[in-house]
């Protein structure tokens, strides 16, 4: 951390100014899709280049899109169809089998079940909420959604979240924060243990944002499952895809009772669930519940429920892959890759490393590199990035978070398709290292 923080100290800790029409050019220019970028500048660059898009998603297995094809047929998308047996309903049994939580409830969206959990957990308008100062708009979306005020936590080198930080936050609030939303950004493991002793020290209610985290085990056990609410994501980027759909996952029966009412769960429409709570739970809470109609489809469920059975086959090959490309980068030394905690057994199905002893002359030109030749990636810090907090306007940070705007500055990212071929990755991180020297020279 502090070679980190020495290096973006004091004038290098400024994103550097562009011009109107620079920022215009490279908007209209990251519009082009990445293939065609690749190809026209291959003419241009000497030495490694790739032709493949990032942003390749996973494909739906051929039993999803057969199933999904008879739901067309049929008609019967709708999770509450009568007579049918609900696509959502197995899917949300799977993922109670996959994950070890009691219930699941069928999002239209991972950030739809993020402020359904904020709902069912008693956050009320004002409330403040602690949160992840590196995150993506989702989430701090979710907190607005929900009424409450996030109160940004520091991130440590590693993409997690600074426990000093956060004991710092809550400590030092003028009222009694009694949440947290604590996101696993790119499925990266915050010190687990310690986010739990500070939580129940405190008396706060934890939701684990494991948007990213399907998979990832903390001490063997599945990450989120000690949170009173944890939602997972199907959206397209994610290890299963349904294009858009998430999940809230609970052990508690009102909460999960309240999720279905929340998401669209009328009348007794929870008969056709097969992991519900019981039928007075939902009497209980039903009429003092209103409908926001945030339910899954059973097209999506249809999409996703092989890809949920499928999954380890599939970690096995992103871990695998993710090793060939840091074992090629290992050597740079102005590629920092933080390690994976010893606790944690990963989900690699991206890279994200820092840039060291780079200017932000220097960052911008790594990128543009990149993408020159044919492989643009990410950076956190970008004034166009979602995870950038400081483009959250809507929900703005009440106090800097230096730390935090210095890392993401340098903060590379970099996805892994699965449909990508194991030669791939080498030939990716050899594009990589030639941006390096591109931008060292530039």
């Amino acid at each position: 951390m502090l070679f980190l923080a020495s290096t973006f100290s004091s004038a290098a800790l400024q994103l550097p100014a562009r011009s109107a029409v620079a920022t215009h050019a490279r908007a209209a220019a990251s519009m082009i899709a990445p293939e065609m970028t690749g190809v026209e500048t291959k003419k241009a660059v000497t030495g490694p280049t790739f032709s493949k898009s990032l942003a390749t998603p996973d494909p739906i297995p051929e039993e999803g899109q057969k199933r999904a094809l008879e739901l067309m047929k049929s008609g019967a998308l709708f999770r509450y169809t009568p007579g049918v047996e609900s696509e959502t309903a197995l899917a949300e049994w799977d993922m109670t089998e996959r994950t070890g939580f009691k219930y699941s409830v069928g999002f239209n969206s991972c950030g739809s079940a993020l402020f359904i959990a904020l709902k069912t957990c008693g956050v009320q308008p004002g409330d403040h909420v602690l949160a992840n100062g590196f995150s993506f708009t989702a989430v701090p979306s979710a907190i607005h959604h929900a009424g409450g005020i996030p109160v940004y936590v520091e991130s440590t080198d590693a993409y997690v979240m600074d426990m000093e930080d956060l004991e710092r936050k809550i400590k030092g609030s003028d009222v009694k924060i009694k949440f947290l939303m604590l996101t696993h950004m790119r499925g990266k493991v915050a010190e687990m243990q310690r986010v739990y002793e500070i939580a129940q020290e405190h008396d706060i209610t934890v939701i684990e944002d494991c948007a990213h985290a399907l998979g990832v085990m903390w001490d063997g056990v599945q990450l989120g499952r000690s949170a009173s609410v944890a939602c997972y994501s199907s959206q397209s980027a994610k290890v299963i895809n349904s294009g858009e759909g998430g999940f809230f996952m609970t052990d508690d029966d009102e909460l999960a009772a309240k999720a279905a009412c929340y998401a669209g769960c009328y009348e007794q429409l929870y008969l056709q669930h097969v992991v519900a709570p019981p039928a007075e739970v939902f009497d209980r809470v039903k009429f003092g519940t209103p409908n926001y109609s945030l339910r899954m489809s059973d097209l999506a469920a249809a999409c996703v429920r092989p890809q949920i059975r499928s999954l380890d086959a599939r970690i096995s090959q992103y871990n695998s892959r993710y090793a060939m490309i840091c074992a090629e980068l290992k050597d740079c030394e102005h590629i920092d890759i933080p390690a994976i905690n010893p606790r944690v057994s990963p989900v690699s199905d991206s890279l994200q490393f820092n840039l060291q002893g780079m200017s932000p002359a220097q960052v911008d030109a790594f990128l543009a590199a990149c993408k020159r030749r044919g492989m643009p990636v990410g950076l956190f810090g970008s004034k166009e990035n979602a995870r950038n907090y400081e483009n959250w306007r809507y929900s703005p940070a009440a106090a800097p978070l230096p730390f935090t705007k210095a890392l993401i500055a340098a903060a590379i990212d970099v996805r892994l398709p699965a449909e990508f071929n194991d030669d791939d990755f080498p030939q990716m991180a050899k594009v990589l290292l030639a941006a390096v020297d591109d931008a060292l020279e530039a």
